[in-house]
């Protein structure tokens, strides 16, 4: 039927014409932008997806950005702790050095106290200036904060780590269950009857002492502390003189001992020594072994070494250190807050934190309660080389340079283990993200090529077609005659 008021081919024409434009306008879009969805109608489901993916994208790359910044701070406070340790060897070179007395004399042993002098400022310095963006790192501003500590329980206290979690404080409880113990031998009578060489030993070393026959108590007692410091062992006098004496090693726990042998002589004589079981009974023995203490903080088993109590948790990881005379018992206390907060997940929960204290390295925190401090060793304090504190100095030395040197491994050992393992699977979890993310949303040029050949084609298609279509009302002139 030839009609002019409605041209069918036309309207079918222009339809498909219109598709065709529209087919070719979005893959011109996807070409110019890269992306195959670019508003909500080109894939409703896919941009929600797409979307949720690229904030966990972003969310795991401030991740690692914030895991790289905290392993820049561990390494900052682990380089500045690394001259503090070879400041410490330097003044353990000093005191051994002014220990030669016989060959020094006393202007140099003065002169190697103001060396000592101004290495124990250097490590105050040292202490008090090492910052990262403004925070100060081994002053003690990023130690743990406690209260209540019960100092007549406890003779050293370091808190590692803490998880506060949603609390504003974490409680503590100790229930020590042994208490920590000397090795002990037991020599019960008041006098020798007959002269004898024994080899008193320890920790530290052996040594031989004679003693004559008829030998008090107390002149034992004298002789074996005369040598206490070569062997690790010192005598104490029971109150009665006439019930003996006992030898104790220097330290506690079960890597500490006392071992008395008797040398053979020409009579047979003896020095019989004896130890208590657990039930209290004596039996004759040559060598006796400490015993670490044993206890629970906050109802978990800690690890005893000697007075020493050890708890690693994913919560709390502390390590004290129980007073000489502390025997068994509860204490609690509490921490109240400090250390550092690292954000190391692309979520804010403490399952993806992790806190880390740094305690203080001046000179008045270097050393313990019992030993004494770094600062006590300077021109003026008890044990500088000058007052003849030697001795004591050296040994305030090896405790700082061991705390010094634990604190280095336990930033290594988080830099290493936590924080460079974090930025890995942290990596690894980016790559995957950003692939899935990729596979949704962007272009794919292969395709969108192709696509764009079609539809081109498809539109020249169109308008030839709708070309022909609107002149084909034309035809009917041709039944006018004209």
């Amino acid at each position: 039927m030839a009609t002019i008021n409605t041209n069918v081919p036309a309207l079918t024409a222009q339809a498909y014409l219109r598709a065709a434009h529209r087919d070719l306008q979005a893959t011109l879009e996807r070409l110019a932008s890269g992306l195959k969805i670019n508003r909500g109608a080109d894939d409703p489901a896919g941009l929600i997806i797409s979307e949720n993916l690229r904030a966990d994208i972003a969310a795991v790359g401030q991740a690692i950005d914030n895991t790289q910044r905290a392993s820049l701070v561990i390494s900052t406070a682990e380089g500045a702790l690394n001259e503090v340790n070879a400041l410490l060897i330097d003044i353990q070179d000093l005191i051994v050095q002014a220990a030669n007395r016989g060959a020094m004399s006393d202007d140099e042993i003065q002169a190697n106290q103001l060396q000592i002098n101004s290495a124990v400022d250097s490590i105050t310095r040292i202490s008090n200036t090492t910052t990262f963006a403004g925070r100060k790192l081994i002053n003690g501003e990023l130690d743990y904060v406690t209260s209540g500590v019960p100092w007549s329980a406890i003779g050293a206290l370091q808190i590692h780590q803490a998880q506060f979690g949603n609390r504003t404080y974490i409680p503590v409880q100790v229930n020590v269950t042994q208490s920590a113990q000397h090795g002990e031998l037991l020599f019960t009578s008041g006098r020798l009857l007959d002269g004898v060489s024994i080899d008193l030993a320890g920790n530290l070393g052996t040594v031989s002492l004679t003693f004559r026959a008829s030998a008090t108590a107390s002149e034992m007692v004298a002789a074996i502390n005369v040598v206490s410091d070569a062997t690790g062992v010192s005598a104490v006098l029971s109150s009665d003189p006439n019930r003996g004496f006992r030898l104790l090693s220097r330290g506690f726990g079960t890597d500490q001992w006392v071992s008395v042998r008797t040398l053979p002589n020409a009579a047979g004589a003896t020095m019989d020594m004896y130890a208590r079981d657990s039930g209290g009974a004596l039996s004759k023995v040559e060598r006796d072994y400490g015993q670490d203490a044993q206890a629970t903080i906050n109802g978990a088993n800690s690890i005893g070494r000697g007075q020493n109590l050890i708890l690693n948790t994913s919560t709390l990881n502390i390590d004290l250190t129980l007073a000489d005379d502390f025997g068994t018992g509860s204490f609690n206390f509490a921490i109240t807050g400090g250390g550092m907060l690292f954000q190391v997940g692309p979520e804010v929960n403490t399952n993806l934190q992790v806190n880390l204290g740094i305690p203080s390295m001046a000179a008045n925190r270097l050393g313990n309660r019992s030993l004494g401090y770094l600062s006590q060793i300077v021109t003026g304090g008890e044990y500088s080389l000058v007052a003849g504190g030697e001795t004591r100095a050296q040994k305030i030395v090896a405790e700082a340079l061991r705390q010094v040197a634990a604190t280095r491994g336990r930033l290594g050992a988080f830099e290493r283990n936590t924080l460079d393992t974090n930025i890995n699977q942290l990596q690894i979890t980016l790559e995957n993200l950003t692939a899935s993310q990729s596979a949704i949303r962007d272009a794919d040029f292969a395709e969108e090529t192709s696509r764009l050949t079609r539809n081109q084609i498809l539109v020249n298609v169109g308008n030839t077609v709708l070309a022909i279509a609107n002149a084909t009302p034309q035809t009917v002139l041709a039944l006018l005659g004209s």
